[in-house]
């Protein structure tokens, strides 16, 4: 019994003290462990994730500018787009509208936002080229060599779509795929764990906006969420290149 009391008293003594302590020193300011937001605010890329002192040593903070925010848009998004809704969101392109690619519904409120007939097909995006059999029946060798060589985004459109909406892919059973490498939309891919369509934010036959702050006031209110994140960028970025591989692996350039 005793020796039972002597243990307790030792584990108070040695453990919760030195915690007190600890935490009197934090918030005195002498040694704060995480920096404030206006410090993190004022850090640099070189900075940031580098190794910091602290009572405990040596920690290596991972945290990236918006990783946060970022993270609860794609969370956001991918919970409307798993009930069938429709999103607007960044891409590694321009700003598209999207929803879940295997949702024949959804892909049928995207052409009824964007004024166009379902005759003409949309493309979706994924995050890693490893789900590309899953999606393309006898998916060409080629492919993996042209995307892993290219050095900027390329849409390929494939024969044999499967696994997609129908009302998606071509009268000739085609569809385009691009895998993405911009953090938002590779992010919102591997969350949703299904392909995302990919159409720019535009009623059909008008210009496609290069940047959020270009994108019609009837696209924004017609969609069921609007992320969040990248709205300031004004940089218009290039359309992806595009080429049709055939089923033996011909590619024919649609645009470079």
């Amino acid at each position: 019994m005793f020796y039972s009391e002597y243990i307790i008293i030792f584990l108070i003594f040695f453990c919760f003290i030195p915690v007190l302590v600890l935490f009197i020193k934090l918030i005195s300011n002498q040694a704060p462990l995480m920096p404030s937001i206006s410090q993190g605010s004022i850090l640099s890329n070189n900075q940031i994730g580098a190794k910091q002192q602290s009572l405990y040593g040596n920690f290596r903070y991972l945290c990236k500018p918006n990783s946060i925010e970022m993270n609860n848009e794609i969370k956001k998004a991918c919970e409307i787009m798993s009930k069938g809704g429709i999103i607007l969101y960044p891409t590694d392109t321009i700003w598209g509208i999207g929803c879940d690619a295997t949702n024949e519904e959804a892909v049928r409120r995207i052409y009824e936002i964007k004024q166009r007939t379902d005759s003409k097909s949309m493309l979706v995006l994924i995050d890693s080229p490893d789900f590309l059999d899953h999606y393309v029946e006898d998916l060409p060798e080629i492919a993996l060599s042209l995307i892993e060589v290219t050095d900027k985004p390329l849409t390929i459109i494939y024969s044999g779509a499967k696994n997609l909406a129908p009302n998606l892919t071509a009268g000739d059973g085609s569809v385009g795929i691009r895998i993405t490498n911009e953090r938002f939309s590779q992010g919102l891919c591997a969350r949703f764990k299904k392909p995302v369509v990919s159409t720019s934010a535009n009623i059909s036959g008008n210009p496609s906006p290069g940047n959020f702050s270009e994108i019609d006031e009837n696209i924004i209110k017609s969609v069921d969420y609007v992320v969040d994140f990248r709205r300031e960028e004004k940089i218009n970025p290039e359309p992806s290149g595009i080429i049709k591989l055939g089923k033996g692996g011909e590619i024919q350039i649609i645009r470079y």
